[in-house]
């Protein structure tokens, strides 16, 4: 089916956001609209990170959508394949494939003011839409470290949200940088078969147990005979990790899950040496908390090396740290994370008078509730600044931002066409102010801005600008009225 080149609404990215926002406006009544999607098929980064051993750190029955429930995961924490798969049935069960235009990656965005739309350059050709809804995600766009001297490397190098299946890593040496929630994963995955396998690590992370587990057929017959039961224990789930939330905005009271990730640190490595290597020097949540039942012991085997000092220089065949010390490698693995609170996208979006989100934030991103930016008309986005979580599903966050755009999307008209539909709608700037003002009240004395180390959450400002410093019950009440009190209309 072909797909129209004008629409009501443009949703760039098919991840969770966009598929959730396709699935919303189509039971609003609202078929006039289209999917941006750079790639050849559809889920984020669900569909990118491919790496050996890619899990959700959220247990499963957390991890979808509240109206469409999977009876069916195989695990408490689900790999990469089923979540994937899940996001494929989802579009085929509310029939949103047919509005994707796969390989449209966008390349400027512009608003109008002439036309009252939003103008958009893609791969596929131009596109215009009275409301643009960005659904990019955070973890989208790979963040490579600029190694000098990459350029003559004789090996294969590649980060791990685009791992090479064509190498083969058998009895190669390996030099991995950076032990992040990526590196988590893949590192005990790759290890057994490795020659060896040197990492890079400049912080020693937290480590809790994931304490994964099969989940068997019989109780899978039993979650889809008895749907709420599989809801019961959705809700339980969310109530104990919402507990968490106490903790990071109280550092002290960190100190019991500090003693967990130490006796599983104990646990999994006798060497004194190298456990002191692994022992972090900040208060736990500070960085982001990493799970896993079997990274510490994969680095403990005798084909792994850690290394602690930074990665100085690459040559043809080695990586030099900065102490001089040469590790021999035919391969390097990116576990370097994403540009969360840089987004690529932002330099491509111009509100009025051609302003950029980049040059609005000027390096430290803020939005009206995470979803809407003064400046941008009818602009609306999906886990935006200070809605990404530690501690719990983002897919929650997602459909509490929802609730919000189609309450927007009812205001500025529903499903109707005409005059109400081009209503043009925008955060009013002293709203704005007043809320990241207290966003960043709230984050003040939290373990993230007091716990003793630089995360990825910072900005290029020191601002934490990725995450929501509550709990998401109190997210979801904030936002998911629409007020149009709170917004210029024209």
């Amino acid at each position: 089916m072909s797909t129209p080149t004008s629409a009501r609404v443009a949703i760039i990215g098919s991840g969770f956001g966009g598929l959730g926002a396709a699935i919303r406006l189509k039971q609003a009544g609202i078929h006039d609209f289209v999917i941006l999607e750079r790639a050849a098929a559809l889920g984020g980064t669900w569909r990118d990170n491919q790496y050996p051993g890619c899990a959700c750190d959220v247990q499963s029955h957390l991890y979808s959508y509240s109206f469409a429930l999977n009876p069916d995961w195989s695990n408490s924490y689900s790999t990469q394949p089923e979540i994937w798969q899940y996001l494929e049935r989802c579009a085929d069960a509310y029939d949103v494939r047919k509005h994707i235009r796969f390989g449209a990656n966008l390349e400027r965005a512009e608003w109008s003011e002439a036309s009252r739309r939003w103008e958009l350059s893609t791969s596929a050709g131009g596109f215009s839409a009275e409301v643009l809804l960005l659904a990019s995600g955070s973890l989208s766009d790979p963040w490579t470290a600029a190694l000098p001297g990459i350029e003559q490397f004789e090996g294969a190098a590649f980060h791990s949200a685009r791992w090479r299946h064509d190498i083969d890593l058998r009895d190669k040496r390996v030099v991995v940088i950076g032990t992040g929630a990526s590196a988590i994963q893949f590192v005990p995955a790759i290890q057994p078969a490795v020659g060896q396998l040197t990492v890079f690590q400049r912080t020693a992370p937290w480590v809790l147990p994931r304490h994964a587990s099969a989940i068997g057929a019989r109780a899978r017959r039993l979650y889809r005979t008895v749907p709420g039961l599989q809801r019961a224990l959705r809700g339980a789930i969310y109530a104990a990790r919402e507990m968490m939330v106490v903790a990071f905005r109280h550092p002290a009271a960190m100190a019991l899950a500090e003693r967990a990730a130490r006796h599983h640190l104990a646990g999994s490595v006798s060497d004194p040496v190298l456990r002191e290597k692994l022992t972090p020097n900040f208060r736990l949540g500070c960085k982001r908390v990493l799970l896993s039942d079997d990274y510490l012991a994969a680095l403990a085997q005798p084909n792994v090396s850690v290394v602690t000092s930074a990665a100085r220089e690459v040559r043809a065949h080695s990586v030099v740290d900065a102490a001089g010390v040469e590790h021999p490698a035919d391969v390097i693995i990116y576990g370097t994370g994403f540009r969360a609170t840089d987004p690529p996208i932002a330099p491509r979006v111009h509100g009025r008078g051609g302003v950029t989100l980049a040059e609005a934030w000027q390096g430290s991103p803020r939005a009206h509730l995470g979803i809407t930016v003064n400046g941008f008309p009818n602009l609306f986005m999906l886990m935006g600044p200070n809605t990404g979580l530690g501690h719990t599903s983002v897919v929650y966050m997602i459909e509490s931002q929802l609730e919000h755009f189609m309450g927007a999307m009812e205001f500025m008209g529903g499903s109707t066409r005409g005059s109400a539909a081009h209503v043009v709608i925008e955060p009013r700037p002293e709203v704005q102010a007043a809320y990241v003002a207290e966003v960043d009240r709230r984050m003040r004395g939290t373990v993230w801005t007091s716990g003793g180390c630089r995360s990825w959450y910072l900005d290029v400002t020191g601002r934490n600008s990725a995450l929501w410093p509550d709990f998401t019950w109190r997210y979801r009440r904030r936002v998911a009225r629409f007020n149009e009190r709170e917004y210029v209309t024209t």
